[in-house]
């Protein structure tokens, strides 16, 4: 991903009260901190959601919109082959079912959202960031030192 794109991601990772933590993050961190980011906003949206307070729910629908968005973005699909594309069309699947979620007031599509993220965090996390080589991986970004990461 090209430094316009990371600081993107960056911005939209900060608008969710992350600190200066993010600056310093490897990509590989950075990738994982956005996932967090996305689950803690659907969390905070479906509260919002159940208590009746839609203009913090849309907000956070939003928030998660944009940190969805930004993973899509890092994603590098000519490297990437057939799994970033995979991954390029679970998060515009999810981007989608977030718009719809918000429309509908329907926390069960918050859950499934809630779930296929998990599930891609929780393969991310298997993958150690220090032994990924930039030409296998899918998640395309570079850090101050303008190393590069692809993700799963």
């Amino acid at each position: 991903m090209n430094m316009a794109k990371m600081h993107k991601a960056v911005q939209q990772y900060n608008r969710v009260g992350v600190s200066s933590s993010v600056e310093a993050a490897s990509p590989h961190r950075l990738i994982d901190m956005l996932m967090s980011g996305a689950l803690e906003k659907i969390a905070f949206a479906k509260g919002y959601m159940e208590r009746g307070n839609i203009a913090e729910k849309g907000g956070h629908i939003s928030w998660a919109i944009s940190i969805v968005e930004g993973l899509r973005a890092s994603l590098d699909l000519k490297t990437g082959g057939e799994i970033a594309q995979n991954l390029d069309d679970l998060y515009d699947y999810m981007t989608r079912r977030l718009a719809r979620a918000n429309v509908e007031n329907n926390t069960d599509i918050l859950d499934e959202v809630a779930s296929l993220m998990g599930s891609v965090k929780n393969a991310w996390e298997q993958v150690p960031g220090e032994h990924v080589e930039p030409n296998l991986n899918q998640h395309n970004v570079n850090n101050d030192n303008h190393s590069q990461h692809k993700s799963l």
